[in-house]
């Protein structure tokens, strides 16, 4: 569902030693209102990113997922697209945020369900590296002198249609025994990662670039980065997994021919 939110919000307007660490953490180029209002981004996408693992959690117990939850947290997105950022519909969009974030983690429950299924320190990994990962490009992109990367636009929106395009021709692929379904999905798996990683940073530096001209919608900012964020954690948890299956076979195949050496 990534691809598909990142493509409608295409079209719906969307994007050491003797070092402290609060000396990294001096953004002494963007005006103070620009500070407080990131701190409203991030302190909102943090509520949100909460309320994507309660979903994820109730789908594992409820099984409270499916098409019906898809199609809640699409109507969410367009919802907030399409309503006015002014004080009156504040607690309206807080609401179409919150149940996109909620439908989102729910969409996921099946994924980090079969992932803790199969090892429970994988769900934690993925989340801390995601988080990791997140922190590194947000900073990179906030230290970074203004407008840098802005020029990615054009590059990550052709490669989102690619990725789009490997992830149907996987799909008609498969079924068919082609080896074409296992390259696509590592393609997609690995070069939407490099993406999303990339849509860090453009959509950090396009909110402080809108922020600092005085457009300043938080709320459609936190949805930018939470579909970015649910988009590495989907790729990071993937190849944690893929990791995993790959060290179980080689382990029963060692034990195999050790049975057989016996």
């Amino acid at each position: 569902m990534d691809a598909v939110e990142r493509l409608g919000s295409m079209f719906t307007g969307r994007r050491f030693d003797g070092v402290s660490a609060s000396t990294f953490l001096k953004f002494t180029q963007l005006d103070p209102g620009v500070q407080a209002y990131l701190q409203r981004v991030y302190l909102t996408l943090s509520v949100a990113v909460a309320i994507s693992a309660l979903g994820c959690f109730l789908d594992i117990q409820y099984r409270i997922g499916g098409w019906l939850t898809g199609l809640l947290g699409f109507g969410c997105m367009l919802g907030l697209a399409f309503t006015s950022a002014t004080p009156q519909t504040l607690n309206k969009r807080y609401a179409l945020l919150a149940g996109f974030a909620f439908c989102q983690g729910a969409a996921l429950g099946p994924l980090v369900g079969l992932t803790a299924a199969v090892s429970p320190g994988l769900v934690l990994s993925a989340f801390l590296a995601t988080s990791a990962v997140f922190a590194c490009f947000s900073l990179a992109s906030l230290l970074s002198p203004r407008r840098s990367f802005l020029y990615l636009g054009g590059y990550l929106s052709s490669a989102i249609m690619c990725l789009a395009a490997l992830r149907l021709g996987a799909w008609l692929a498969g079924g068919r025994g082609s080896g074409f379904g296992s390259t696509g999905f590592n393609l997609e798996l690995y070069g939407g990662l490099l993406v999303f990683c990339g849509y860090v940073l453009l959509d950090t530096q396009i909110i402080v670039e809108k922020a600092a001209a005085g457009y300043r919608d938080h709320v459609k900012a936190a949805l930018d980065l939470l579909v970015d964020l649910l988009a590495i954690f989907v790729r990071v948890l993937l190849h944690l997994l893929k990791s995993q299956a790959a060290k179980e076979e080689r382990r029963r195949r060692d034990e195999r021919s050790k049975q057989r050496r016996d």
